[in-house]
């Protein structure tokens, strides 16, 4: 038995795409436009050496400490000898960290201490991770206009975190 096809005269269906290509045309400008854009920066950060002997060495004595509380920040310079004490900022929706003053102080520690590039941030546990990432964003640099154009001026880039211990 010999069975044999045959094709009757049957068309190629061509695939109808328009519809299709005018959704495309109309969604990848909206999901474009849609997207948000983030800048991830990425801070470095050193933790204190564990060290178990009660000799201070020179540089212990005279390092830069910023002690971030729930009442504010206490900047030390040299160690426990109070620089400067920045309240907590009173706002519309309560009370919040015045990192403003606190760049400043640290401008000016900077103007005085020149060749200083360290910086010991200690904080109470129950204070905010963001708090503490302004904080050292505060420390770290801040921002001014130079010949027309925003520029970034360094203070103490290299930061170091620890835990406020009450004296």
């Amino acid at each position: 038995m010999d069975l044999k096809f045959q094709h009757k005269g049957t068309d190629e269906a061509e695939l109808e795409i328009t519809s299709f290509m005018s959704l495309m045309i109309v969604l990848v400008p909206v999901l474009l436009l849609s997207m948000t854009f983030t800048q991830i920066t990425v801070l470095d950060v050193k933790l204190p050496e564990l060290t178990g002997g009660p000799a201070v060495s020179q540089s212990e004595q005279s390092r830069l400490e910023i002690r971030v509380t729930e009442e504010g920040f206490k900047v030390f310079y040299p160690e426990d000898v109070l620089v400067k004490e920045i309240p907590l900022l009173e706002t519309e929706e309560g009370n919040g960290f015045d990192y403003l003053q606190l760049s400043q102080v640290m401008q000016e520690v900077k103007r005085q201490l020149p060749e200083k590039r360290d910086v010991l941030v200690l904080s109470n546990p129950n204070i905010d991770y963001q708090n503490l990432v302004f904080t050292m964003d505060a420390v770290k640099s801040y921002k001014t206009v130079v010949a027309t154009s925003v520029v970034e001026i360094e203070l103490f880039p290299e930061i170091s975190l620890g835990d406020a211990i009450k004296k």
